[in-house]
């Protein structure tokens, strides 16, 4: 008995479904779906690419491949900070698209049931364009990132040409 590339694909996503890379910035734990991430990788060296957003540091050749790179830090309007040694690269890909998200550090992947994770509260000064929920974890809490509406920013498409 041979499987379809469907049942593959359903099986792969129902294996995923409920995991998230966790990493922090700042203080702040954040998740991204695990289904959305292809690699983690070390900081590498960056072309600038000239009028872009500040927070699009550039672009990077990984193994052949030409990857825009954001620093999460800066997209959301935190302190800018030197990169250390725990600072990393989460290259994801959604709708065939890829981008690298600069991270402070990578935490581990954790499964939080759909039962766990609540609607971000309506404060005003909180920018929620990007979250999707919150994921209550034992007695802390982790953002979670909506990885559609990060990469379909409008100021990455801009890198789609290059």
């Amino acid at each position: 008995m041979t499987e379809s590339s469907s049942e593959i694909m359903d099986w792969e996503e129902d294996t995923q479904k409920g995991k998230f890379l966790t990493f922090t910035l700042d203080q702040e734990d954040y998740g991204i779906e695990i289904k959305y991430v292809t690699e983690i990788i070390n900081m590498q060296p960056i072309t600038v690419v000239p009028e872009v957003p500040a927070y699009m540091k550039g672009i990077i050749n990984l193994r052949g491949a030409i990857i825009p790179v954001m620093d999460v830090r800066l997209r959301f309007m935190k302190t800018p900070r030197e990169y250390n040694d725990r600072t990393c690269i989460i290259v994801v890909q959604f709708e065939g698209t890829s981008i690298g998200l600069i991270v402070d550090s990578v935490a581990e992947v954790l499964n939080i049931p759909e039962e766990q994770i609540v609607e971000p509260p309506q404060l005003g000064q909180i920018n929620r364009r990007y979250i999707r929920g919150i994921g209550k974890v034992n007695h802390a809490v982790k953002l979670l990132l909506d990885c559609t509406r990060l990469l379909h920013d409008d100021d990455l498409l801009s890198f789609e040409a290059i």
